[in-house]
């Protein structure tokens, strides 16, 4: 696949699919990569949604060489987060914010830019204007999926809102079911970053409620058909790999 970084310092957070264990990952420079190459930053941070496993996911995919650096959050009933703070203004970024990729003189924040601009490298944006509409309707979809579901998972109230959120899965999943018919990936016949955004989310459904996906056979399919493409099955199967958790100390649940 190659390198999708030129001199990237990326910086991805690491100690939970969404810092859910209070740790960020931002590479540091001249460290080793996951190839041994020299490498850089991707950290991520953001006490309401977890976004950083669909980048580490397509960075892996497009064997692409980076660094993490790991931030820590403190635990409650402060939990501190000065590592990170004490750096959130020197990075040089214009919207400082977890998580960031800095290659060479670019640096990126919003963890859908992250995934656009790798994906670019890649030819993973859709082809025709078909594939390219359907990836921006799903791209925001899933958004809006993902903000909905954090906001039960950080309620107070989570143990009451619950029932009733596993009372709308189906729905929910019915129409990614439709969205995706009878084609092997979400936009069409060939995979785009967009995939990797719903796999992350499908996922975390399926974590949350192990029922979520039965009624729909072919999110099933979807499922098992990328967790089998080679770079994602090794990835899972490494050391690297990290199931969770899956959001901030501060969340009702996927917090461990």
């Amino acid at each position: 696949m190659g390198r999708v970084l030129d001199s990237a310092r990326a910086c991805v957070c690491v100690s939970g699919r969404g810092c859910g264990g209070g740790r960020w990952a931002r590479a540091r420079p001249g460290s080793r990569g996951r190839r041994g190459s020299p490498r850089g930053r991707a950290p991520s941070q953001n006490p309401v949604l977890q976004l950083a496993h669909a980048v580490r996911l397509l960075l892996e995919y497009t064997d692409s060489h980076y660094e993490e650096k790991k931030y820590t959050m403190g635990d409650a009933p402060d939990y501190d987060r000065s590592q990170w703070l004490n750096e959130k203004f020197k990075l040089g970024l214009d919207f400082p914010n977890l998580p960031y990729l800095i290659d060479g003189a670019h640096k990126i924040t919003q963890s859908n830019a992250i995934l656009r601009y790798i994906a670019r490298k890649h030819n993973l944006c859709g082809e025709t204007e078909e594939e390219k509409i359907r990836v921006d309707i799903l791209e925001n979809e899933v958004m809006d999926t993902r903000i909905y579901f954090a906001r039960i998972c950080y309620s107070p109230d989570f143990e009451k809102l619950k029932p009733e959120y596993v009372k709308a899965i189906p729905n929910k999943m019915k129409l990614y079911s439709q969205f995706l018919g009878k084609r092997p990936w979400f936009a069409g016949e060939k995979l785009t970053y967009v995939d990797f955004l719903v796999y992350d989310i499908l996922d975390l459904h399926r974590i949350f409620e192990p029922t979520s996906l039965d009624a729909f056979p072919n999110l099933k399919e979807f499922m098992a058909r990328f967790e089998g493409l080679k770079n994602i099955s090794a990835y899972m199967k490494s050391s690297r790999f990290i199931p969770g958790p899956l959001f901030l100390k501060i969340a009702m649940w996927g917090n461990k």
